[in-house]
């Protein structure tokens, strides 16, 4: 699942995969604004088929935040 959520970050951002770790903050370390990972939850959305809400999202500081998220609410 970390793969896969990093080649949508990596994609998003325009960034390399390898820059990405868990621990990695979406604002500090990969240069994301708040477009940025407003249309990053997006793609994870579509490419994951679920909906992430709003107030959860915000929630998300770094990459580890999300993958957490994602991994007890997906169905995958």
């Amino acid at each position: 699942m970390f793969e896969k959520i990093k080649a949508i970050i990596a994609d998003q951002l325009s960034i390399n995969e390898d820059s990405i770790t868990k621990e990695s903050s979406f604002i500090e370390d990969l240069g994301a604004d708040s477009l940025d990972i407003m249309q990053l939850i997006m793609a994870l959305e579509d490419e994951l088929e679920m909906e992430i809400p709003d107030e959860e999202a915000e929630k998300f500081v770094t990459v580890g935040d999300a993958l957490n998220y994602i991994k007890a609410h997906n169905e995958e």
